[in-house]
């Protein structure tokens, strides 16, 4: 199943590992084993930084390999949301959902 991961980094633990040099090369190294489809890193509504990554999900046992790396790291919160491709959104019959429950 896709995911989009929501990472939002801590000010402090982030400004460290940027102050110190390793923000780049501890990005990478984690987003070489993820391999996800997209990475995305901006600021959030409040100004924080954070990532944005589609990975895809075959069990709901891999939540920790990808969650892990980002709190152990900068200890980061993680959030998972599933999400759809237009194609997936097309098979979805919203047609026949929308007969049904008008």
């Amino acid at each position: 199943m896709r995911m989009m991961m929501f990472v939002s980094f801590p000010v402090e633990q982030f400004n460290a590992a940027v102050r110190d040099g390793s923000a780049g090369a501890k990005t990478k190294k984690i987003l070489d084993q993820l391999k996800p489809e997209a990475a995305y890193f901006m600021a959030d509504r409040n100004g924080r930084r954070c990532g944005v990554l589609i990975v895809d999900m075959a069990e709901t046992s891999q939540i920790p390999s990808l969650a892990e790396p980002w709190f152990l790291t900068f200890n980061a919160a993680v959030e998972f949301f599933p999400v759809m491709l237009p194609q997936d959104l097309a098979a979805a019959g919203l047609e026949g959902l929308g007969k049904q429950w008008a």
